[in-house]
């Protein structure tokens, strides 16, 4: 790899750069060199520059280098760095004999063999700004090796305390503490992100277009895993398939003469295999040694096992499709979850695990949509600006349209009008699509989020009850093939039969538990016993809230943590569910139930209430809610209660939460791990712009 960054071709004066920036590619070639030695010849190819600039340098920075005639009277380079510590290690050797215990080195040895490993990281694009892990150094090193993985750790950070030309980089969160070299007096340290400018400038002087308008791969990197990941090295030498392939490098390494790219689609990884003899011209060569991690390259070539069997591409074929200026993060060590939320691309690139979650939430959607589409459901999609924000009790995003001088609203729920779509004869309807709340954000809520509600004529809320449970266990199979999975340590089993509990039933309970005395259901009905027991619990509730509003209240405080197991709390009261049907008989309750799974309200379903003139009444008890100041009360919606006058038949409705549901089935603790781009809060002191 050209290292040093610098333009120039085999046999061809390049341009000629800054001595300090120059010298610090020659230096760096002489200190990564793999035998110590180095010739003029070999030191230009490898930075770039012409051979006369080479001499010249070395011949002005003497004091740093030693030179020795070769055998055949050619002058090799080292550096006397280099030099020195080998003739220090060639000193303290001896022999060791099978079964004897190996000497300990000391302090300064240690050190020693810590700051050649920290040079080498300086010009390896793997190493973003030439940092190094505590952990990476060890592994390197081999350090002390006779103790705990955190002893050893203990002896570094001893070892380094102090040292004057080595940097300490502390660690952000969980990560883990790095270490670099400092700069030398003098010296222009190249900047990564300078580097990779230089290489682009390299590239475009070899006449390599660094962004082609296409490429056309027979494979993608996936396909190539999937296809030959099992099969024997013999097997690929007697077919020598070919491929050629795309993808981004996220790592170079190189072994003398052997050469590799790891590429990765975001999917799975293939390393290539490169040679200077095997590609069709030089310039594929010249074109590899200036890549960085994070370019986009294609391969063409054979597929083979190493040595190590390893699945790889013999490459005949490199193609340059696009530069990477922005080193990627090694891990997640110099980042927080801020930033892969801000940054979702860079997550994908080096997060495997989340661009799985993402495939996951694919799955489900095109799961949900088979199901319903085969039983008979119609896909339909409806407003997301609406002149009443209706369909739940929810604070409204609100906007304008200036042709039509008009106040609108982003929809908080689609339900008013996939049931004027049953009135007007489309018995089962479905939307998916995104809703908006302008309410508080946390784990479990998002401003925008994707919800899935489904209308079904002739129906109620216990066929609801038992489609959801068929539901959620087919999806599950189709998308983790089982209806179990994990979240946060527990396993969540969906059977043929969801549990079922009654709201005020499991209230009860729960304030009998925290309050140590028997509460009745009459107790949540009445207003002042209902307030009292909120206040001895130390539970705030709403101005004005009547008995069901403060019993629900109590229900989200105290119960829903404990609905881990797939659990249907049904009979909610009636005001806190203006649009469901009463239960026969008991005006304060109606036919309506919320699913819980894992402490989350995954569902919400009800049989609809098509009375007219309760829908009319029942508004005007939220109007009045609204007028006493409650921001989330339904509006009175004239036109809806228009549509009820022509017939709503016997109706069961629901609506399931998209990004709960996936955060169930891919363990996410964070709804913002399910949302490509979920809402954040501008950084201050920067101005975002839309992408």
């Amino acid at each position: 790899m050209n290292v040093g960054g610098q333009a120039g071709t085999h046999g061809e004066s390049g341009p000629r750069t800054s001595d300090a920036r120059a010298w610090a590619s020659v230096r760096a070639a002489l200190e990564n060199a793999k035998d110590l030695w180095r010739t003029t010849k070999g030191l230009a190819k490898e930075t770039g520059l012409d051979r006369k600039q080479v001499e010249d340098l070395l011949v002005r920075h003497g004091s740093e280098i030693v030179r020795r005639e070769g055998k055949s009277g050619q002058s090799r380079y080292a550096s006397k760095e280099r030099v020195d510590e080998e003739r220090q290690g060639h000193a303290g050797r001896r022999t060791v004999t099978e079964g004897a215990a190996r000497r300990p080195i000391d302090d300064e040895e240690a050190r020693t063999r810590v700051r050649r490993v920290l040079r080498k990281a300086r010009m390896n694009p793997e190493f973003p700004l030439g940092r190094r892990s505590v952990s990476g150094i060890l592994k390197a090193t081999r350090l002390r090796r006779d103790l705990s993985a955190e002893q050893r750790r203990d002896y570094l950070e001893a070892l380094l305390d102090g040292q004057s030309d080595i940097e300490r980089i502390e660690p952000k969160k969980d990560g883990e503490i790095l270490y670099a070299l400092k700069e030398r007096d003098g010296e222009a340290r190249l900047d990564e992100r300078d580097r990779r400018r230089a290489n682009h400038e390299a590239l475009r002087a070899l006449g390599v277009e660094p962004y082609p308008a296409r490429f056309d791969p027979s494979d993608s990197v996936s396909a190539i895993v999937d296809r030959h990941g099992e099969r024997s090295g013999e097997a690929l030498e007697d077919e020598r398939p070919r491929t050629i392939t795309a993808g981004r490098v996220v790592a170079i390494r190189s072994f003398g003469k052997a050469s590799f790219l790891v590429l990765s689609d975001g999917k799975s990884r293939l390393q290539a295999y490169v040679r200077e003899d095997s590609l069709e011209n030089a310039r594929h060569f010249d074109l590899f040694r200036l890549l960085d991690v994070g370019d986009l390259v294609g391969v063409g070539g054979r597929i083979f096992r190493t040595r190590t069997d390893e699945l790889s591409v013999w490459a005949d074929r490199l193609e340059f499709l696009a530069k990477s200026f922005e080193p990627l993060p090694e891990q997640w060590y110099d980042t927080d979850v801020e930033t892969r939320y801000r940054q979702r691309y860079l997550d994908l690139i080096v997060n495997p695990a989340s661009r799985r979650v993402f495939e996951i939430r694919s799955r489900v959607i095109r799961a949900i949509r088979r199901f319903l589409d085969a039983r008979g459901y119609l896909e339909v999609e409806t407003p997301m600006m609406q002149p009443l924000a209706g369909g739940a009790l929810a604070r409204p995003f609100v906007t304008h349209h200036n042709a039509l001088d008009l106040p609108l609203y982003l929809r908080v729920a689609p339900e008013l009008y996939l049931k004027r779509l049953t009135v007007g004869g489309m018995e089962r309807v479905y939307e998916i699509n995104r809703n908006f709340r302008n309410e508080g954000i946390s784990t479990r809520h998002n401003p925008e989020f994707t919800m899935l509600e489904f209308y079904e004529a002739y129906s109620d809320y216990e066929k609801l009850m038992a489609l959801t449970e068929e539901l959620l266990g087919i999806v599950a199979d189709e998308v983790l093939g089982a209806r179990e999975c994990t979240y946060a340590g527990t396993t969540i089993s969906l059977p043929a039969k969801f549990d079922r509990k009654s709201l005020r039933k499991e209230v009860c309970k729960a304030v009998a538990g925290s309050l140590g005395r028997h509460v009745t259901e009459g107790d949540l009905r009445d207003l002042a016993a209902v307030t009292q027991l909120a206040r001895e619990l130390d539970i705030d509730v709403a101005p004005n809230a009547g008995p069901g509003k403060i019993t629900f209240t109590l229900f989200e405080a105290l119960c829903e943590d404990s609905l881990v197991q797939p659990t249907f709390v049904h009979d909610f009261p009636t005001e806190v569910s203006p649009l469901s049907k009463q239960c026969s008989g008991d005006a304060d309750t109606v036919e309506r139930f919320e699913l819980y799974i894992a402490g989350m309200e995954i569902a919400n379903g009800f049989s609809e209430l098509n009375d007219p003139a309760e829908q009319r009444r029942r508004f005007e008890a939220q109007r009045q809610a609204r007028r006493a100041g409650d921001a989330e009360a339904h509006a009175m919606d004239e036109d809806y209660i228009r549509a009820l006058e022509h017939g709503l038949p016997p109706t069961g409705g629901e609506g399931i939460g998209i990004d709960r549901l996936v955060m169930l089935l891919t363990d996410s603790r964070s709804i913002r791990d399910v949302i490509l781009f979920p809402l954040l809060r501008p950084q201050s002191g920067s101005q975002e712009s839309a992408p």
